[in-house]
This record gives C-alpha cells, sequence and structure tokens, in this order.
C-alpha cells in the first residue's frame, strides 16, 4: 500500500547543497554549493539578511560552483545562514567553538520553543505561548529538534497544539492532521477526536488544536500536522506509541513560524519540507529505496513526496530486518491496509505448511470468530475477513504461527460526510430572523458555511450564530438587513447545498380599510382600520389637517386596530378623512356624510316620503360594499299614518313583516337570496328603516329598491349595491422560455377581477424538492409576462401567480409545470465542408466551446436553397446525430444550397453555425496525388523477419486505381498483401526475409492522368564471419594479425570488427578492439610466457556475426630473461603480552538459574584462557562451559546452587606474558512466593 501525495512537482535548484560546519574562533571556514544551472542566481544570507562580499565575507561563483568563506570567526559569527536560488532556499549553520585551551560553548539554540504540544486536560488557549517566539539570537534558526516522551494513562485526554505566526500572511493558513502517511483525520472528527481553531488578533497568531478524548489503545501510530498558506508550506511529525496503560508520545519538533522580514525572501521554507509528486504513480517507492545506497534515500525521498525522513528511516530498518527469509509464512501481510467505514476487508497470509494453525490477534488479544470476523483456510492461504467495518476496528493487527508472527495496521477511514437535507431558499423583511437549517448524514461532522463564496466566521457582532443539534446545522442571522441578501452554501467533505436568501423591505398590509359613513346629527361616527404590524402608528388627517383629540373626537390604537370616534356629530364634522401610517407612503380615505333630518309639522294625512342622496342607478350613486363585510341600509322615512315598507330586489317578494314602534304599525317587506337565512336583518328607529345583510357575498349585488305607502300615497327609491372582492386566481403559468438562471413565465388573467380593476400580479417559485414558495416581486407587477431570474442553473423549479385588485390579493393560481433554469448551449465551432459528390456531402464541425449545466443532447443539421426564404430550413434527418460529422445524401444535382447546424439540450438549440457561401452539390474533378511519407522517402530498412505495414495515403476523384508492381513486375498477393482504401493503399509483409529487399513501385491512375512513387525496402541480416585470419608478426610483446572481410555481410555495410584475445591456460576471451574499421591490427601489452590465440567478429546494422573467425595457431610470448629480485624487510615484531580490556564484574544471582560471568582479553598471539574457583582449576568441570569470541570471555554457571558462591578467575597467558582478572560471586537462595 504505497500512496502517493498529488502536490505539484517542486525540484531542488541545488545538486551540491552546503553542510552544518564547526570551527575554532580565529580561524576561516568555506561553504560551498553547486547547483544544476550555471547560469543560476545565488544569493547568500545570515540570519535572513543578505551578505555582500567584502570585510570578512567571500563570495565566489564560478560557474554553476558557489562558496561563501568566512574569515577571522569570531562568537557573533555562529549563526544560520541559507543559500537560495531560484525557489529553493537551504539553510545551514556555523559553530563556533573555543580554542582547545578553554572549554568549548555550545551555541544557542534558534528556537526555544516547539511549536506542537501534548497536553492533558489542556489550559485555556491564553495560558500558550505565541508561536514564532524566539529565545536565541537568529530568527531563522532552525528549531530544536530531539524526541520527547509523555506517559499519559489510557482514557485521559490529549490535546496536540499548533501555533502559526500570522504577521507576514496573507491568507488564514490550512492546517491538516493526519494519521499515518495520508489518512486525514478531519473525516474522523466526532465522539473522541476534535479539531479547534482560534485567533489571536493582537499577537497575530492562530492556534489549531486536536483534541483526543479518552485515549485507547488503538490511537497509537504515526500522526502528522501539515501547515499551508499559498506557496509556503511546513509539516511536523510525532509518533503516537501504546505501552501497557501508558501512552509514550514521541514528538518531533518543528517550527510553523515564517520569516518575517520585510525583503522578498520573507516566508519562504526550507525546500526538504515541501511535498513533492510522484510522475509515475504505480512506481513502488519502498522497493527503490529497500535497493538504493543510504547516501540516495534523501535524493530518492525528495522525489517521490516522502518528507517525513524520520519515519522513512524508520520503516526501512523494519523492512531490513523483516527481510530475513522466514521459515512460517511464504507471503506475509502487507505493512497496511485501509477500508471504508460499513464495509469489509480480507487480509491473507500464505503460510508454508498448509496443515498448520494460525492465530489473529487485535492489539495483543486473540481475535475469536464471530459473525464479523470470519477465519478461512484455503491450501497453504489463511484469511481473516472482516464484516461491517467500523472505527473500534482501526488496529494493529497479527497473524501468528508458532513462534512467528507478521504484523500490519488497518486504517478505517469514515465515508464521506454527505447533505441528506438541503438548504432552501428565502425569503424575509428586514429586521426578521434567519435560519438556514441543513441535515448531514453524520453527527457532529464539521460543516463550512459560506456566503457568495466567502467563508462566513463567528465575528464579535453576533451577526452570524451557528448551531448544531445532531445531524442538523443551522446558521442564524439576526435582524437581517438589506447587505444579507445573497447565495449561501454550506459544504461537507462530500458534497455541498445552495440557498438564496432575500430580504426585503416591510410592506404594510391592510387588513380592514376604513369605509365612507353618513349619519345624522347627535349620533356617533366611527373609522376604523387594521394594518399588519401592530406597532405602526398612524396619524388622522380631515381634508388635510390633523385631527387632534378633544372631548368628542377620540383617537385609539389597540394593536393592528386605530380608531378614529367623532361623538355627538355636528354639519362641520363632514368631510374627507385620512389615515397615515408613520413611516410609509399610502394612506386611507373615508368620506363622513352629514345627513341633517328635517322636522315638519304636517296634518295627519302626510304622503309618505323616502329622504335619499344616493338615489338612482349611476355609478356616483352607487354604493360599494367589500365583501365579507356588513351591508346596512339606513333610508330615512316621513309619513302619516305610518307608513308599509317593501324591500325588493328586483321584482321578487320574499317576505314581509309586521312590527310595530310606538303604536304604529311598520310594515317591512324584505328580500332573502336562496343562501342569505340568517344574515339579513331589518330594524327600525323612528323616522328610519334600516336593511342589514352580515358578511356580503357577490350574489347580494344589485339594486334594491324601497316602497313606502300610506294612505296619503306612495314614494319609491333605489339603491344600487355593488359588492366588490378578491379577484379570482390567475390562470395556470406557462414557462415559455428558460435561460442559464432565468425563465420566462406567462399567464391569463383570471376570469372574474372581484368588481375591481386588476392593478397588477404577484408570483412566487420553489425548487421541486422545497415545500418554501419564495415571492419574487412585491409591487404589484402589470404585465402577464416575467422574467425570472437569480434561479440556479440545474434546479428543478415551479411557479405560481397571484392576482391583485384595490381589494386584496387573489388565492394563488395552480403551480406550472416543473422546469429546470439551463442555457442553451454555444454554437458548434469549426463548421466546414470535407467533401461533395454528385449527390451528397460529408460536414464536419466541432463541440460548441459552452456546453452548460444540461447534457448535450445532439446536433441539428438543415439546409435550404440559396435565394429561398430564410425559414425554409429543411432537416438534413429526422431527429439529431451525435456525431460531429454527417454525410447528407439524396441531394439534387447542380442546387446551391446553405448548411447549417445547432447544438440542442434541454434548453433548445444553440445558436447555428452556418457556412459561410453556399455550396453546389457537383463531383469536384480532382486529379490523382500520392503523399509520400517522409519517412518513406528514403530506403527503407528492416531486419530479416520483421513485419513490414507501409501506409501511403493519396488523394483523386472518383476513386483511383491502385497498382503495385516490385522491380518492374506486379506483386503476387503470396508475396504481399495489399489493401486499399479511397483515401490510402497499405503494403503488408508479415514476416519479411532477404528475397522482399528491392525497389517498390505504386501507381495511382484515374483515367489518363495518373501519379506514381517508389520505395525502396533493404531486409539487412547479421554477417558472415571474416575469412583468412592469420598471424604476419610477433615482436616483443606484440602480435601483428590480418583477416579478410567476409562474404555474406548481411545485406548492408560491414562497420567495423571485434578483435578478442585468450590465454590458452584459461581460455577467457577479453575483447582489444571494438568497432575496429580496418582488416589488419597489430595487439600489444600480451604477457611474456603466455601463449594467446586470437578471434575476430565482423559487425553490421544488425549486429555481431554469428560464428567468429578464429586462428589455427596459437602465439608464446618469449621471456626475455629478467630475474626478478624481491627487496628485504625486516620483520616487524607484533607480540603483545595479554591484557585485560574489561575486567570482571561482581555479581549477586538468585539459586536455580544460569549466571554468565564475562570479561576482554587482548594479546598477540592468542593467550591461552584458564578459569578458577577459589583458586581452584574448573576447566574440566562439566558444571561450567567457557566461551570464547572475538577477545570477549565468557563463563556459564548452569543452575549455580549457593555453594558455587565465591572468588573466580580468569588467567590469560602466551609467549609475552600473563594478566588475570578476578570477581565474587554470590548465589541468593529463591524467595518464597507470597501466598494470599
Amino acid at each position: 500500500m504505497n500512496p502517493h501525495p498529488s502536490s505539484l512537482p517542486i525540484f531542488s535548484a541545488f545538486a551540491k547543497k552546503p553542510k552544518t560546519q564547526e570551527a575554532e574562533e580565529g580561524s576561516s571556514v568555506v561553504f560551498e554549493a553547486e547547483t544544476e544551472k550555471p547560469d543560476a542566481k545565488v544569493k547568500w544570507q545570515c540570519n535572513s539578511k543578505d551578505i555582500a562580499s567584502g570585510g570578512k565575507y567571500v563570495i565566489t561563483s564560478d560557474g554553476n560552483k558557489h562558496s561563501l568563506a568566512i574569515k577571522a570567526i569570531t562568537k557573533e559569527d555562529a549563526n544560520v545562514y541559507a543559500v537560495i536560488a531560484g525557489g529553493s532556499k537551504v539553510k545551514f549553520e556555523l559553530k563556533v567553538v573555543s580554542k582547545p585551551e578553554a572549554p568549548a560553548k555550545a551555541p544557542a539554540e534558534g528556537s526555544g520553543e516547539s511549536e506542537v504540544k501534548p497536553e492533558e486536560n489542556p489550559a485555556p488557549p491564553a495560558a500558550e505561548p505565541a508561536s514564532g517566539e524566539h529565545t536565541g539570537p537568529a530568527q531563522d534558526a532552525p528549531p530544536a529538534e530531539g524526541d520527547a516522551k509523555l506517559f499519559f494513562c489510557a482514557g485521559e485526554n490529549i490535546t496536540f497544539v499548533a501555533k502559526v505566526n500570522a504577521e507576514s500572511l496573507l491568507k488564514k493558513p490550512t492546517v491538516k492532521w493526519f494519521k499515518g502517511k495520508w489518512m486525514d483525520l478531519a473525516s474522523k472528527s466526532g465522539k473522541h477526536l476534535q479539531l479547534k481553531e482560534t485567533y489571536d488578533r493582537n499577537t497575530k497568531v492562530y492556534t489549531f488544536e486536536m483534541q483526543i478524548i479518552e485515549a485507547k489503545a488503538n490511537f497509537a501510530g504515526a500522526y502528522r500536522c501539515e501547515v499551508a498558506s499559498r506557496n509556503k508550506f511546513d509539516s511536523c511529525n510525532f509518533d503516537l506509541t501504546v505501552h501497557g496503560e501508558q501512552l509514550v508520545v514521541l514528538l518531533m519538533c518543528c517550527d510553523f513560524c515564517s520569516s518575517t522580514d520585510g525583503n522578498e525572501d520573507s516566508g519562504e521554507l526550507d525546500f526538504s519540507a515541501l511535498l513533492r509528486k510522484s510522475s509515475d504513480p504505480d512506481v513502488d517507492v519502498w522497493k527503490i529505496l529497500s535497493g538504493a545506497p543510504a547516501s540516495e534515500y534523501e535524493k530518492i525521498a525528495f522525489q517521490h513526496g516522502i518528507t517525513d525522513l524520520r519515519g522513512m528511516l524508520k520503516r526501512l530498518k523494519k523492512m531490513k530486518k523483516e527481510e530475513k527469509k522466514s521459515e512460517a509464512f511464504l507471503k506475509k501481510l502487507d505493512p497496511a491496509y485501509q477500508v471504508t467505514k460499513g464495509q469489509k476487508i480480507k487480509l491473507a497470509v500464505e503460510v508454508a505448511n498448509e496443515d498448520v494453525e494460525v492465530k489473529w490477534l487485535k492489539n495483543g488479544q486473540e481475535i475469536q470468530p464471530t459473525g464479523r470476523y470470519i477465519f478461512e483456510s484455503v491450501g497453504n492461504m489463511r484469511y481473516l475477513t472482516i464484516n461491517n467495518c467500523s472505527l473500534a476496528d482501526d488496529a494493529a493487527y497479527c497473524c501468528i504461527v508458532g513462534e512467528e508472527k507478521c504484523t500490519t495496521e488497518l486504517f478505517v477511514k469514515e465515508p464521506p460526510v454527505t447533505i441528506v437535507k438541503n438548504l432552501e431558499d428565502q425569503m424575509v423583511m428586514k429586521g426578521e430572523r434567519v435560519e438556514l437549517e441543513c441535515e448531514v448524514s453524520e453527527e457532529g461532522a464539521n460543516v463550512k458555511w459560506e456566503k457568495d463564496g466567502v467563508e462566513l466566521t463567528r465575528d464579535e457582532s453576533f451577526k452570524y450564530r451557528f448551531k448544531k443539534d445532531g445531524c442538523k446545522h443551522v446558521l442564524i442571522i439576526n435582524d437581517a438587513s438589506k447587505e444579507d441578501c445573497g447565495h449561501y452554501k454550506v459544504k461537507t467533505n462530500g458534497g455541498e447545498s445552495m440557498a438564496e436568501l432575500l430580504v426585503q423591505e416591510k410592506e404594510l398590509e391592510v387588513y380592514q380599510s376604513i369605509a365612507d359613513l353618513t349619519v345624522k346629527a347627535k349620533d356617533q361616527a366611527v373609522f376604523k382600520c387594521e394594518v399588519s404590524d401592530e406597532n405602526v402608528k398612524g396619524t388622522w388627517y380631515k381634508n388635510g389637517v390633523e385631527v387632534k383629540a378633544d372631548a368628542r373626537i377620540n383617537i385609539t390604537h389597540i394593536g393592528r386596530i386605530h380608531k378614529l370616534t367623532i361623538d355627538e356629530v355636528k354639519p362641520e364634522d363632514e368631510g374627507d378623512y385620512t389615515f397615515v401610517p408613520d413611516g410609509y407612503a399610502f394612506n386611507l380615505s373615508a368620506k363622513l356624510n352629514f345627513l341633517e333630518v328635517k322636522i315638519d309639522f304636517v296634518p295627519r294625512q302626510d304622503p309618505p316620503k323616502i329622504h335619499l342622496d344616493c338615489m338612482g342607478r349611476t355609478s356616483e350613486s352607487t354604493i360599494i360594499v367589500v365583501a365579507g363585510n356588513k351591508l346596512r341600509l339606513d333610508v330615512p322615512i316621513t309619513g302619516d299614518p305610518a307608513p308599509t315598507v317593501i324591500w325588493t330586489k328586483g321584482e321578487k317578494v320574499k317576505q314581509i313583516r309586521s312590527l310595530t314602534f310606538h303604536g304604529l304599525a311598520w310594515l317591512f317587506t324584505a328580500l332573502l337570496c336562496s343562501n342569505v337565512d340568517g344574515r339579513v336583518h331589518v330594524e327600525t328607529t323612528k323616522g328610519h328603516c334600516i336593511f342589514t345583510i352580515e358578511g356580503a357575498e357577490r350574489q347580494d349585488e344589485g339594486i334594491y329598491s324601497v316602497v313606502v305607502r300610506n294612505p296619503a300615497g306612495e314614494d319609491t327609491a333605489d339603491i344600487n349595491v355593488k359588492v366588490v372582492d378578491v379577484p379570482d386566481p390567475p390562470q395556470t403559468p406557462t414557462i415559455v422560455s428558460v435561460g442559464e438562471d432565468s425563465c420566462v413565465v406567462t399567464w391569463e388573467p383570471p376570469l372574474f377581477d372581484g368588481g375591481q380593476p386588476i392593478i397588477g400580479y404577484v408570483l412566487e417559485r420553489k425548487k421541486i424538492k422545497s415545500y418554501r414558495w419564495m415571492r419574487l416581486n412585491f409591487d404589484p407587477y402589470p404585465r402577464t409576462t416575467y422574467e425570472a431570474r437569480r434561479m440556479i442553473e440545474g434546479v428543478a423549479y415551479e411557479m405560481r401567480v397571484y392576482a391583485v385588485n384595490s381589494i386584496g390579493m387573489s388565492r394563488h393560481s395552480p403551480a406550472s409545470k416543473s422546469f429546470v433554469p439551463v442555457a442553451p448551449t454555444s454554437e458548434p465551432i469549426g463548421l466546414c465542408v470535407d467533401d461533395v459528390s454528385d449527390t451528397s456531402i460529408t460536414l464536419k464541425w466541432r463541440r460548441p466551446e459552452k456546453i452548460g449545466a444540461a447534457e448535450l443532447e445532439g446536433y441539428g443539421v438543415e439546409y435550404c436553397k440559396e435565394g429561398s426564404k430564410s425559414d425554409e430550413w429543411i432537416p438534413a434527418i429526422d431527429g439529431l446525430t451525435d456525431r460531429t460529422s454527417m454525410i447528407v445524401k439524396n441531394l439534387t444535382t447542380g442546387d446551391k444550397l446553405q448548411f447549417r447546424v445547432r447544438a440542442y439540450n434541454m434548453a433548445g438549440p444553440s445558436a447555428p453555425a452556418t457556412l459561410a457561401q453556399p455550396v453546389t452539390i457537383r463531383e469536384i474533378m480532382q486529379r490523382p496525388k500520392i503523399w509520400l511519407p517522409r519517412i518513406l522517402r528514403q530506403t527503407l530498412i528492416k531486419k530479416v523477419g520483421d513485419t513490414v505495414n507501409i501506409v501511403i495515403p493519396f488523394q483523386g476523384k472518383p476513386r483511383p486505381k491502385v497498382t503495385w508492381s516490385k522491380d518492374g513486375e506486379p506483386l503476387s498477393p503470396q508475396f504481399a498483401s495489399v489493401r486499399n482504401s479511397e483515401v490510402d493503399t497499405i503494403l503488408f509483409i508479415r514476416k519479411t526475409e532477404r528475397k522482399h529487399s528491392g525497389q517498390y513501385d505504386l501507381q495511382v491512375q484515374i483515367e489518363n492522368v495518373e501519379d506514381t512513387a517508389k520505395v525502396m525496402l533493404q531486409i539487412v541480416d547479421l554477417p558472415g564471419p571474416p575469412e583468412a585470419l592469420k598471424i604476419v608478426d610477433i615482436w616483443g610483446f606484440n602480435v601483428a594479425l590480418e583477416w579478410k572481410p567476409p562474404k555474406d555481410n548481411g545485406n548492408c555495410e560491414i562497420v567495423g570488427y571485434n578483435i578478442q584475445k585468450a590465454d590458452k591456460k584459461t581460455m577467457e576471451w577479453y575483447t582489444v578492439y571494438e568497432q575496429y574499421r580496418r582488416t589488419n591490427c597489430v595487439v600489444s601489452d600480451l604477457i611474456m610466457g603466455n601463449e594467446y590465440v586470437f578471434r575476430v567478429f565482423s559487425i553490421n546494422l544488425v549486429g555481431f556475426s554469428t560464428e567468429p573467425c578464429q586462428t589455427k595457431d596459437s602465439v608464446y610470448i618469449q621471456k626475455t630473461g629478467i630475474v626478478y629480485k624481491p627487496p628485504s624487510y625486516k620483520e616487524h615484531d607484533f607480540s603483545e603480552a595479554p591484557k585485560f580490556t574489561h575486567p570482571l564484574m561482581n555479581r549477586s544471582v538468585i539459586a536455580g538459574y544460569n549466571a554468565t560471568l564475562s570479561c576482554s582479553v587482548r594479546g598477540i598471539p592468542k593467550p591461552k584462557v584458564t578459569w578458577y574457583k577459589n583458586k581452584m582449576d574448573i576447566t574440566h568441570e562439566a558444571k561450567y562451559r567457557m566461551l570464547s569470541k572475538q577477545g570477549v570471555l565468557t563463563l556459564e554457571i548452569r543452575k549455580p546452587c549457593p555453594f558455587d558462591g565465591g572468588v573466580y578467575m580468569c588467567k590469560a597467558v602466551n609467549d609475552s606474558g600473563e594478566d588475570i582478572v578476578e570477581c565474587k560471586l554470590e548465589v541468593r537462595p529463591p524467595q518464597a512466593s507470597r501466598c494470599g
């Protein structure tokens, strides 16, 4: 299992890097570096400040070699230096020590604090030291490195803190925590693992925490923290190991601080911390490392993106230990496995003995077979299958066979967190509270909220609040304003959801408007209205003048109801009354009519009289009542005797009621519709007849007639009553067209307008999967066609419409058919004519540049004759084609046609791509022409047995006749295969032979016009051996050879010869000359006294000849008679008396357990060793065993008893002397074990 990082490949600019050096005070030191490119610009720094040549610094550059020399070193020169080339920066140190007479003083460390700290029950963040604080003199000094061990009991909490200095960073850095090599712990966040982050505005330090809650044994492993910001990167590695009930944390400290200098290199990090990307994802990096020398480890790790060098070395060491061949296992477990939570995994090993039993352990505990753990044995294979893996299965597993075992580590990866319930669009009024809610697949998962692409965070004003409730996540916006409009997005590591928020100014709705009043003297007039907001105040006006409260006039405001009450109405109270809500640009008006009742004293025979000023059937005399309100007709009448009153609607009399009032009989006739039972009331007062209908309805509209009669006469009056209502809902809206984020919707007006003109429409939309309708306009829209915008492409919507008149808003219309906003594609590009014949044309084009959210359904090809109307386009085929080329057939010869192509998707056709000019349908005569490839214009050379496949394109219309011939003779099918098409010809020879060499002629002919081409084919083979190799001359240590060229040169030129020699004793051949061009040579530097034979191979383009030409006779190199006299040397005396380099140590052992005494001795020749106990020789006693290996002497005492205690002595003797060493051995009886 070898995952590879996926970062961009970044390579070092240095071939050789300067290393840390140590020098004495007063001396000089030189740091050297080599760049990959000779023209690279190199800059040297000390403590992040540039160094210029001069004074004590000498900077030299020679090609790609660069050096920095520091003269007369002092203690102040002990700093951190750096060399920069391109984007690579290498740091190194100069350590200054005092002269030998003075004790060396260790230089100050560059960083005094580890940036990753384990805590137990962590303190508040304020108690943590700020990242980037240094106690040493050098700001860019590397952090102190070393392993620290911290012990924690299982079940306790551990917090790892990483602090990042952000003074030089423009954006917030990104921090990731990993377990093992590549497991991102962000997906593991939950009950036992929490990730937090804070920011200190004063110190500009980000603090990132990883808290492990109730640590368990399976939390052990290697961890890594990575911090990145644009092109800056750093990382830190630490190990978490379990020993018994304690946790040991090994920390490899790392400084996450970037430089705060203002120069151009501020914030640069060491190149060794940058991630790399492997060029080949199938490369086994560990296999490469295991076979490479140690000096190449860093280079290989750099190339393949391994940043944890220490972890890499540990794993290599472990791998090399495991390279010992196992007797029990033929194939062991892989080093690590990874599985997704809920899936199953199978661990497999191959054992040497198919009958052997194996044990499986998990974190050291034996696993018993259950429904989740299944053991299988198939031949030599042993399997452990884990079903439905959970986080508890993330552990170390071991397979044991006898005394041998192999281990692995299983990482359980949680599936990505997906969004189960999406956000919904919302429209709210200004000042309201907004809650955007979504539901994810995992409890406690981390989500990120964004507004218009910008991440939302908690701020000091608490504008945004984030709430978690199990799987639900809520974004709360308090006191919404116009600035909060926009698209809000919630993101998880497995998906995202977006919704739109619209904030509108509050519209004040009028639930009940004030109505016109007609009152008489001394009566009470009450104007009453009801609005939607109970907090809205208002002002009453009479004829434009504000009304003030007094003894007769009372103004009240209770909840949503506003009242103006006028007691004992007077004639001067008549006028237009208006209520104006504070802060809103509209008003409510009504008229107060004063009815003056004149009382005349008439004789008893007074004819009846109706006193009305609104009689008649004109629009000015019409009484208008809103549906649902009370209709009250108050008719003043006079007459003596008391007149009879008859109410009719039309000509129909429904009911006559007789009442007695003050001794007078008044007769009323009321007309009731069939559905108004219980709603009609008739009241009477002296001189008045009041007709009331509770909750007026549409059918109550009409002409009401009142007739009064008495013996003196009669009087009649008509009252026109009009009932107005909200309109009926509009017809079902129709989606006319859709765009990328918009649609055009149209609808028909309502069948009934409610008795008042339609002043506009209100539209709403919603997503198909949502339940919330969002209003698109607050002001009535006057037309019946509307373009809705700001929709999300690819999401299904539906629309509905409300009609609005002066009375109010209708019910909503039925919802439209669902639609998806999607834009048509852009037009196809590159439309051109590929071919034309007498009845067809071939067109080609390329895909549109912009496809959009909807899939491309296909292309439509159309044509029309030149000069025809622009709308007379004829489809070339029925339906669409998914290809980017088409042959349009069955055309009329000689027609001049224009062609166009349109791309289709869900939104319809795109803009057309049209040919620049019409095309005439006619076969075009084209001369035959052979396009001979460049490679065939020279001799084509192939080896015997190779395959020849020659493809030669040509052109010509109509289809030309193709003829192949070789050396003037037609080709037979048995000699070579020929395949022809309309545009090319292929000559194919499956297995070449020497006879296939020669000239091949190709002829392409149309009627009397032709074109020819020739191809030279040369089939080559290995040459034959040279001939007549002979020895021409011999002198000294030299031999002259001569030979003739081979008879068979393999059908190609002989490029040289290979001359070899061999000693006749060993007959091992050695090459003397390679690629030797001549046919004679001199072999020199032969050894005298040896006898040699020679052979020669011929060489051509294919290779060496199969057989050499060898000399028949051998050559003996005569000796010259010079006698060698070796020099004489005085032999050195290496003898040395025995001396014990490590003495025996006094021991105290327990009886019954083997004991050993060890010492080491040196001496030349090897001394004889004798062991004594209490000065008695014990060499031949069976109880003791003496061992000696490489000068280490061991005396093993088998199961000593108390009598074996005493003084033991070891004596070593050789010819140069002797030496002894002794020790005391105490043997203690074993203590009795305690019971109870």
